[in-house]
């Protein structure tokens, strides 16, 4: 008997262990919003995988990491900014190399940023020194960039550069504190080339109201409202500049063009808010309730045009496709594996394993994704590109282990569409409640049923001519009757004695 219980118990155990990786136990709970905006349970697509703290490495312990980079060859370059230097370890997190430590004009100081070109050249946004340093490959300082002027700067302007990249022209693109006209352009010998891609200041009801009924000191005041300053800034393998922005509840994270204009929040699919859609609510000393708004500090896309944004306030990271449609939720606050305190920074690298850096935990947190989330991912990444019909099949089987999943629905629904089933797709539509595909749908679905019953309906149109004209000869004979018969009537009586 105890030797059939213990088989029993073995079994389970085994069975536990084996089970997927989506239904592993996390301190998060994945979800995903309905069409309604509330928040629904959904699988996990990314799990804690290990951290990294320089403690185990010759690097020595970090101090409030500020920022990573994933370089092409996945290779990791972390901004120690509590010890005044720049980490660059292997794939494998062996120390390759330690860059600005050394006496003399390559030293930095509080750094915040870091790029690192195709040729290896490093680039730190080395804040509390007001510059931007330049290292070669191997470590050695080559450069830097100071001060930029211009008339356009004003004279209290104050270069505190924090985040930075750079494109293939060597133009470098600049998150500089207090600037709110938006990146600064530098030019390769590191003149000022201008703004880039500026924020504006958020439309409000209450504002243009408070305007109408306002003094002129009023006006006075609201008309020097300065729009938003960009927090953080990622370039992609394409060029693209994505950046987030503090203190506003829309358009926290752009995609940028060539020619600053933002491309991800101008698509058809996206909502241009990011985040949860319900802000937390608190209550300050004074007993008044406040909502508090997302602090999006970092962001990052990966090879798939998966873009993921870090919240510091809630320690989340949210990963949507390259449409703006939301795939992920995944992290929080707190002190266990997979949690975070203070969140800095994010980075991906080419296998899709995700950095997140903690400055208060002084440590970098990896995520993996879960058998669900590579699901989502072969589906997303074909309906991304407008393989509908492709893209069906993973659809249904994400449907199969999350009934939740609002955007399967919708992918499903063009998939069929796209397949001319419109009634089926009809269905998808409608439970997705995306009235438009649904309206859209529902316009073939008649077209089709008027096309494939034309033959009939012109048969019940001749038809109905046919009777119809008969109804109107008969119809005119029994007047023309009764008429006679009137007549012959009146004939008779006016004929009588």
């Amino acid at each position: 008997m105890s030797r059939t219980v213990a088989l029993i118990l073995a079994a389970v155990l085994l069975s536990v262990l084996a089970a997927p990786s989506a239904y592993a136990v996390t301190p998060y709970s994945g979800y995903v919003y309905d069409h309604k905006d509330n928040p629904v349970p959904s699988l996990n697509g990314y799990v804690y995988l290990d951290s990294i703290d320089g403690y185990d490495g010759q690097s020595g312990p970090f101090k409030a990491p500020q920022h990573l980079f994933v370089a092409a060859d996945d290779s990791l370059y972390v901004v120690d900014s509590g010890n005044n230097r720049v980490v660059h370890l292997s794939g494998d997190n062996r120390l390759l190399r330690v860059f600005g430590t050394d006496e003399g004009e390559g030293k930095l100081n509080g750094p915040k940023g870091v790029f690192v070109t195709d040729d290896g050249t490093v680039y730190v946004a080395d804040t509390k020194n007001s510059r931007i340093a330049v290292f070669d490959s191997a470590g050695k300082f080559v450069r830097d960039y100071r001060d930029p002027k211009n008339p356009l700067l004003g004279d209290k302007f104050q270069f505190v550069p924090s985040k930075l990249v750079v494109d293939k022209r060597g133009y470098m693109f600049v998150v500089v504190d207090g600037l709110y006209q938006g990146l600064m352009q530098l030019d390769p010998n590191g003149e000022f080339a201008g703004f880039f891609g500026a924020n504006h200041v958020p439309f409000s009801v209450t504002r243009i109201i408070t305007r109408l009924i306002a003094t002129k000191e009023q006006k006075a005041q609201m008309a020097t409202e300065k729009p938003p300053e960009f927090s953080n800034l990622f370039q992609d393998r394409d060029g693209f500049i994505y950046t987030t922005t503090l203190g506003i509840d829309t358009l926290q994270a752009k995609r940028l063009s060539a020619v600053g204009v933002d491309t991800l929040n101008a698509q058809e699919s996206a909502l241009g808010r990011y985040g949860d859609t319900r802000f937390r609510v608190i209550t300050d000393s004074k007993g008044k309730q406040q909502e508090r708004k997302h602090v999006f500090v970092s962001v990052t896309v990966d090879n798939q045009g998966f873009i993921t944004v870090l919240d510091q306030m809630t320690g989340k990271a949210f990963q949507y496709d390259s449409l703006g449609n939301l795939l992920f939720v995944f992290g929080g606050i707190g002190s266990q594996d997979g949690l975070m305190i203070t969140p800095s920074s994010i980075a991906v690298n080419s296998r899709g394993v995700i950095y997140i850096a903690d400055e208060t935990r002084n440590r970098i947190d990896r995520f993996r994704t879960t058998e669900f989330g590579d699901l989502v991912h072969r589906a997303s990444v074909l309906y991304s590109d407008g393989l509908y019909e492709q893209s069906k099949e993973p659809w249904m089987d994400v449907l199969q282990r999350n009934s939740n999943y609002n955007l399967a629905y919708l992918a499903i629904g063009k998939a069929l569409y796209k397949q001319e089933q419109y009634k089926e797709a009809m269905e998808y539509f409608k439970t997705a409640r995306s009235y438009r595909e649904y309206s859209l749908a529902y316009l073939e679905h008649r077209k089709n049923y008027m096309r494939e019953h034309f033959v009939w309906f012109v048969a019940g149109v001749i038809l109905f001519a046919v009777v119809f004209r008969m109804f109107l000869g008969w119809r005119r004979r029994r007047k023309v009757r009764m008429n006679k018969q009137f007549y012959a009537v009146r004939r008779t009586e006016g004929g009588a004695p």
